[in-house]
């Protein structure tokens, strides 16, 4: 035994010290072992490092030399990347994370919240800095004051080790897919997935015990390609055949501004959610990723038992529809009967809840005081509230999907209802 360990920690030593010989006398080795050592050491530990195909150079190009010509460092996007797994980027091309950087820019809120917070990459712009961007949108950071980053590949390979093992561990997914508006981290981690997967981390569970994690799921046998059957703002066409359901999911469309209040017709906002697939908007694209997520199920349980999972939650999702239309409706009475100003840029005469907590959409210092508290309380059981119902259903969390989801649905349904009779009373006198 003794031997035999002998002998692994050689061959490591070796393999360090090769990698370590190789860049050795490299100029931007020897520069940024002193300047930035941590990153040097993860690159020396890469793939990249030991086949010695792949430098500083490949990446960051020739023409920074110097200190003082660090702007001329090239900083590499994913088509960098593509040169060496074309692939891996078409999969990560096709799927939803590419969307990351326009979706965020087509939602109002955003131009509302501190540039540091979306260009700096400290809020939204920190996860959502994620996707391929045009020459104009890298040339827009820049001119405000950004210097242009790219988080793609390195968002879930990081910087300068690019490991495929990092990636393959949900903790990866941990930095974005948190919070307020989408704890699937919290979810998954507290539900019995996560706790096996944490057990078998431990040696609590054999090493071929099943425990999914958020890539067995989402991005099964390591493709880069990623969807979800509802959508990011959980909302699909066609419309279901119960009539109520129908009505309810029609008059969220409408308070998401993709249909006309008054008419019911598509407005341009759908031509947006169209192009960054945050909806499901026809039965195939809906039914594909579906079938997709029933046979990851079926690794596990059998096909009824998944079918009549992911069922009911389909059904939770009509039933949270419900308490939302109904909010939706007692919030737009306010709006028609002249109790609460239609905000300028508001696409109608309507609650609109791609806000996000924000207001008109002027800069954020100049207007933080005229989006009324009602619709306050309406975006966050949409955006908050609503999300945690039907995500902590389908993650299989009890206490998320209730407690932190339809309860509260419950609880900003009754406190709107309350605003309301006041405000009209108060309206009155």
């Amino acid at each position: 035994m003794r031997k035999k360990n002998f002998v692994a920690i050689a061959a490591t030593v070796g393999l360090l010290l090769s990698v370590n010989f190789a860049t050795a006398g490299d100029a931007c080795i020897d520069c940024h072992t002193k300047v930035s050592p941590a990153m040097v050491k993860d690159y020396q530990s890469s793939k990249h490092a030991e086949s010695g195909e792949v430098t500083c150079s490949t990446c960051h190009g020739e023409e920074h030399k110097t200190a003082e010509d660090y702007k001329n460092a090239k900083l590499p996007d994913e088509h960098v990347c593509a040169e060496c797994h074309e692939e891996q980027f078409n999969e990560f091309a096709s799927g939803k994370h590419n969307f990351g950087w326009t979706s965020l820019n087509a939602i109002p809120a955003t131009h509302a919240a501190p540039d540091e917070l979306i260009e700096g990459g400290r809020g939204c712009g920190g996860c959502h800095n994620m996707g391929i961007k045009t020459e104009e949108q890298k040339k827009e950071q820049v001119a405000k004051g950004y210097r242009y980053q790219n988080n793609s590949c390195d968002e879930c390979h990081t910087r300068h080790s690019f490991s495929k093992k990092e990636a393959q561990n949900p903790r990866a997914c941990q930095q974005c897919h948190m919070g307020y508006d989408h704890p699937q981290w919290e979810m998954w981690s507290s539900s019995k997935h996560g706790m096996r997967w944490f057990a078998k981390q431990n040696g609590d569970l054999p090493a071929d015990a099943a425990a999914p994690t958020c890539q067995t799921c989402h991005l099964p046998e390591g493709t880069h390609h990623n969807e979800t059957a509802w959508g990011f703002l959980g909302v699909r066409l066609p419309l279901p055949d119960d009539k109520q359901a129908a009505d309810d999911r029609v008059t969220i469309l409408k308070a998401l501004g993709v249909l006309d209040p008054k008419t019911g017709a598509p407005t341009p906002i759908l031509d947006a959610v169209k192009a960054v697939r945050m909806a499901k908007l026809d039965q195939e694209s809906w039914q594909k990723e579906r079938d997709k997520m029933l046979k990851t199920c079926q690794q596990c349980h059998s096909a009824s038992y998944a079918k009549e999972q992911l069922d009911m939650g389909d059904s939770i999702m009509m039933k949270a529809d419900r308490l939302m239309a109904e909010a939706i409706t007692t919030v737009a009475a306010l709006y028609e009967e002249g109790i609460i100003e239609k905000p300028a840029n508001y696409p109608a005469n309507y609650p609109f809840l791609l806000t996000f907590m924000h207001t008109n959409g002027e800069r954020w210092d100049k207007d933080l005081d005229k989006l009324s508290y009602i619709d306050q309380v309406l975006v966050q059981m949409y955006m908050k509230h609503r999300m945690r119902a039907y995500q902590g259903f389908f993650h299989v969390n009890p206490d998320y999907a209730y407690w932190y989801g339809w309860n509260e649905m419950t609880k900003d349904l009754g406190e709107i209802k309350e605003l309301a009779r006041t405000m009209r009373a108060t309206h009155k006198k």
